[in-house]
């Protein structure tokens, strides 16, 4: 996902606040467990890692990067699931192109969920998108959704 920060980096700005984070604070950032909010910790805990980082900023690494407001993209907020085989592009892409909008993908179908998008062959996350009344759209929904 070139170019896109992650929703932790989204969550804790400048940079400086995420190396000041606990790990309870980190769990707190959707699909952020406990391991990974450990590891975020301790790495910022790490003397070298620290200095790597302050070596960085005085050779003018940027650390930070303009995020549109959310409520400035196409798909702000909303949750999606990608199920089957998509026609047009890979689910990579598809991924992409919803978070590039403000979108959020996850694996599976919940009450949460805004839309799941089906292609061919979907299973049981198209099911369980039904029993929960949850949105099915297809890959040309998406596009324009996108568009």
């Amino acid at each position: 996902m070139a170019g896109q920060p992650t929703l932790v980096a989204r969550a804790w700005r400048p940079l400086d606040k995420l190396a000041e984070a606990s790990p309870e604070e980190l769990e707190a950032v959707f699909e952020v467990g406990p391991k990974v909010a450990s590891s975020i910790h301790s790495f910022f805990r790490e003397p070298r890692n620290r200095k790597l980082i302050e070596r960085l900023r005085q050779e003018k690494l940027c650390f930070e990067q303009e995020l549109k407001a959310k409520s400035e993209t196409k798909l702000a907020g909303k949750i999606f699931v990608l199920t089957g085989t998509l026609e047009q592009m890979t689910r990579d892409e598809a991924k992409q192109r919803i978070e590039q909008a403000g979108g959020r993908v996850t694996g599976s179908v919940s009450k949460k969920t805004d839309y799941v998008v089906a292609g061919a062959d979907a299973g049981s996350k198209l099911d369980k998108a039904r029993e929960l009344g949850v949105p099915v759209i297809n890959e040309m929904q998406l596009q324009a959704l996108l568009d």
